[in-house]
């Protein structure tokens, strides 16, 4: 723009979510109120139960009440405004709040990114070394596993969203979907946004293939120790633990990669917006009903704490 023209800057974004019928935003408001309860109350009460259970005190369910948070953090990040946006007559968002969703959003799935490295870390010392499991896994090297993985997460989410957030907004404000999400808002950017978009697919590289290429080493190692194992009982119990953290994976890992890694010329926001809220509400949906329909321990420890409960009352 030539000097000394006038240039008006976007304040606001208006997120245009799925549909603009108010019948149509009544029911897309039941349903997702309906997802978005069951996952913060089944990643909440997989939570209590891991801090109320002492027999739940082990790595591994401390890595899975981790993940719990980072699910509730994540909906959480998103869903109620998308809520609110469905039966409000304005749709807008400030630009601070853009960006603090935008950073959040980021954060929280960056971490869960490469906090699944951690998970399958886990499954690979507790079946390729199940007697020194809880030396090699000691609560030291637990907390500074996850709390690298927070540091991690969140500071490449701050590269991802000053790189963003600072191009020129001067132009339109509609955001096609019901967050702001980085190649949604970029693509209002007044200016070329090529160069920002070869630092995040540097980060989305580093971020989200470095970490699945390896969780499949981890599981190829894993996969191998089973298969030594004589016994059928054993070896189907262990690929039983592992098939749970796999699936949860299968649905976090594909969408995001479809998203983040691939050319600008294949973006879509309509489908963006479908695959975005797969991975962002029905992964966190998921988590829960996996680990706790596969696991006994998890149903001990609920039956426990009710039990607890009768006999208080």
């Amino acid at each position: 723009m030539p000097p000394g023209q006038n240039q008006s800057w976007v304040s606001e974004f208006i997120l245009l979510g799925f549909s603009s019928d108010p019948t149509t935003n009544r029911i897309l408001f039941i349903a997702f109120l309906l997802l978005y309860l069951s996952s913060v109350l089944g990643n909440g009460l997989i939570v209590t139960l891991i801090c109320l259970d002492m027999h739940l005190h082990t790595p591994m369910y401390f890595f899975l009440c981790i993940l719990s948070l980072l699910d509730m953090g994540s909906v959480t990040t998103t869903m109620p405004q998308m809520l609110v946006h469905l039966l409000a007559q304005s749709q807008t968002i400030s630009f601070a709040g853009c960006w603090l969703q935008m950073y959040m959003f980021g954060a929280l799935g960056l971490t869960e990114s490469i906090f699944f490295v951690v998970m399958a870390y886990d499954r690979y010392v507790a079946i390729c070394y199940p007697l020194r499991y809880t030396v090699i896994l000691s609560w030291g090297l637990c907390t500074r596993l996850s709390a690298g993985t927070w540091a991690c997460g969140f500071f490449f989410s701050l590269i991802h969203t000053f790189f963003t957030m600072r191009l020129p907004y001067c132009g339109p404000n509609m955001v096609n979907h019901y967050l702001c999400e980085g190649p949604s808002v970029r693509s209002l950017a007044c200016m070329d946004t090529n160069l920002i978009a070869m630092v995040d697919l540097v980060i989305s590289v580093f971020m989200v293939v470095a970490p699945l290429s390896l969780i499949v080493a981890s599981y190829i190692c894993i996969a191998q120790a089973i298969l030594k194992i004589k016994s059928m009982q054993p070896r189907c119990k262990a690929f039983s633990v592992c098939a749970s953290h796999l699936t949860v994976v299968t649905f976090f890992y594909a969408p995001a990669t479809y998203i983040y890694i691939r050319p600008n010329s294949s973006y879509s926001p309509e489908q963006d917006k479908q695959i975005s809220l797969f991975y962002n509400v029905f992964t966190a949906l998921l988590n829960p009903v996996v680990y706790s329909l596969r696991n006994k321990d998890i149903k001990r420890a609920f039956l426990n704490v009710m039990q607890r409960s009768r006999l208080a009352w």
